[in-house]
């Protein structure tokens, strides 16, 4: 091979490779999430995910769950409780619509699971006949006050036990939701009130990451 032969290969394989890592650049930057544009869509994302502990529930069909079960998907939790007035069926009927305005294959990463703070009243039954108005496949969980309390504080979510002995008694509660990844950990939250338009934009890029 001649010595021109030999120039022409070498700054062949500079220019490849100097393409290759503009490349690569170009989609790590397309991939990174931009704090502000998420916090402008209501998105937080934490520093380092956080552990979830291991807690037994039942699901809307009187199923054993346990936080574990959370792994292999996106999901976003949402704590309320299905004699809410107000906040709870605004945000579920904002949840249905949210996933309307995913792509399918967005939306297919992404479950909703509804954990009852009112365990004294919603049973698994109350769940699935509640969740059912929506008719967009959330999951419900129920469990006892001790392990809703524990959950809900591992994932900084306030809530403030009702006094179950007065009547028609309401429970005062966040209406954030949590991001928890397919790898079980939790990753952020959605803070209230939801803006569908700007979710529907963001949230694809935030369920591109791995989350393994």
């Amino acid at each position: 091979m001649s010595r021109v032969n030999k120039t022409v290969l070498i700054l062949a394989a500079i220019v490849a490779l100097i393409l290759g890592l503009t490349v690569h650049k170009v989609i790590n930057q397309q991939h990174r999430l931009d704090p502000t544009v998420m916090l402008d869509a209501g998105i937080v994302l934490l520093p380092q995910t956080r552990s979830v502990p291991s807690l037994q529930f039942q699901d809307q069909d009187g199923k054993a769950f346990d936080t574990a079960n959370l792994k292999g998907r996106w999901s976003l939790l949402f704590f309320g409780y299905t004699f809410c007035p107000d906040v709870c069926p605004t945000t579920l009927a904002q949840l249905r619509e949210l996933q309307g305005k995913l792509p399918p294959e967005v939306s297919k990463q992404l479950q909703v699971i509804f954990v009852s703070v009112d365990p004294h009243r919603d049973t698994p039954a109350r769940l699935k006949e509640y969740l059912g108005f929506f008719n967009a496949g959330f999951q419900g969980l129920v469990g006892s006050d001790e392990n809703i309390q524990k959950l809900a504080n591992a994932m900084s979510i306030p809530y403030i036990p009702a006094d179950t002995s007065k009547p028609n008694y309401t429970v005062d509660h966040s209406g954030n939701l949590v991001i928890v990844g397919p790898d079980g950990t939790q990753h952020g939250f959605i803070r209230a009130p939801l803006n569908n338009a700007k979710l529907a934009a963001q949230l694809p890029a935030v369920l591109s990451q791995s989350g393994n």
